[in-house]
Order: structure tokens, then sequence, then C-alpha cells
């Protein structure tokens, strides 16, 4: 299974889609400017569109986001289509941990990870 992003989708279909497919991991956008400075965050009630961050030269790129997509591989197609930053977090029990010391495992790999330790720490709970 994999999501194709659509100009036209709104930021926060984009939030649930990644849910839908990766549960125990989250995307938080950062809006980057030309100058490379970062503006502010994005969060879930994000009612722009995709198509108001794309780049001129990237049209007609579409970013297709499978398990096998690596964490960089994602932030790299963002930074060439639109003018976001991206973060990827994981699930870690009650917490949602940044994934930059693992950005080379695959969205799949991380998605795994944040539910065995998600179900490990609930089982300890008991």
């Amino acid at each position: 299974m994999s999501i194709v992003l659509e100009d036209s989708m709104n930021l926060l279909a984009v939030y649930e889609a990644f849910n839908k497919l990766f549960p125990f991991l989250k995307i938080e956008f950062f809006e980057k400017r030309s100058t490379g400075a970062i503006l502010r965050r994005f969060s879930n009630e994000g009612q722009k569109t995709l198509k108001e961050f794309k780049y001129i030269h990237a049209n007609g790129r579409k970013i297709v986001i499978n398990p096998e997509t690596t964490v960089q591989e994602l932030d790299k197609m963002f930074t060439e289509t639109y003018a976001l930053q991206l973060q990827v977090f994981r699930k870690s029990g009650n917490i949602w941990l940044e994934t930059t010391v693992t950005d080379n495992w695959t969205l799949q790999e991380q998605n795994e990870q944040g539910e065995a330790i998600t179900a490990q720490m609930n089982r300890n709970k008991i």
C-alpha cells in the first residue's frame, strides 16, 4: 500500500493518510522560506493545500510514500517539491520521539519499532 500525494490535498488530509498507513508514526510540517529560515510549524488543523507550498520547478512532480521509503528519502522528496520541512516522530509508549538518529530506517521499520516499544511498555504497566 502507498500514498500518492495530490497538490489539492490539504495538510490535514496528508496527516490522516500518513497516520492511517503508519499508526505508530506522525509527521509535522514546518514552513521553509527561500532564505532557508523556518517560519512556523503547521499543526493538524492545517487547511492549506500542498499546492500552496509547491515550488514552481517541481510542477508535475508527485510524492509517493510507501513502506519502503526511508525517513531521509521522504524528507528529501518534500524538500525538493514543497517549501515544507518535514519531521517524522515515532510513538514510544505515551510519547513521540523524533526519528533523527534512525532517519535511514524505512517507514515500515520505524512503525514496527514504535508498535513493539508501545506494546512492551503497555505490557509492563499491567
